[in-house]
């Protein structure tokens, strides 16, 4: 059992839930989120805010914003992981920055609270 996790544009959600849907792929979370990649900030300015200088923070506090993003998660068998981060994948990436990151976990159990079930059965 795999945990993915997704952080995708927010304009992206819904062509991403169709994306998993069409890959069989119906249950998931989806959460606000805010954040940013380390791409977004200068080091120079960075440097320049830390030695004192406002104009360096005026433009960092511009530059270091967060930005909102959509958090997806799904808990999906070994065998569905692929299926998965190919289907955001294919829907996020459009080669420019802020397409986004999926992280793969490793899930050592789950159960479903209804039945008791537990491991692959609680999430099928």
């Amino acid at each position: 059992m795999k945990e993915v996790i997704a952080v995708v544009r927010m304009n992206m959600m819904n062509q991403t839930k169709s994306a998993l849907s069409e890959a069989g792929i119906d249950a998931f979370f989806a959460h606000e989120a805010q954040g940013r990649g380390k791409g977004f900030v200068n080091v120079a300015v960075l440097e320049g805010a830390e030695s004192g200088y406002e104009e360096a923070a005026a433009v960092l506090g511009e530059k270091g914003k967060l930005y909102p993003k959509r958090m997806l998660t799904v808990v999906v068998t070994d065998d569905l992981v692929e299926d998965v981060v190919e289907a955001i994948t294919a829907v996020n990436q459009t080669g420019k920055p802020g397409d986004g990151k999926i992280f793969v976990l490793p899930l050592s159990d789950a159960v479903r609270v209804r039945t008791g079930e537990k491991g692959d059965k609680s999430i099928a």
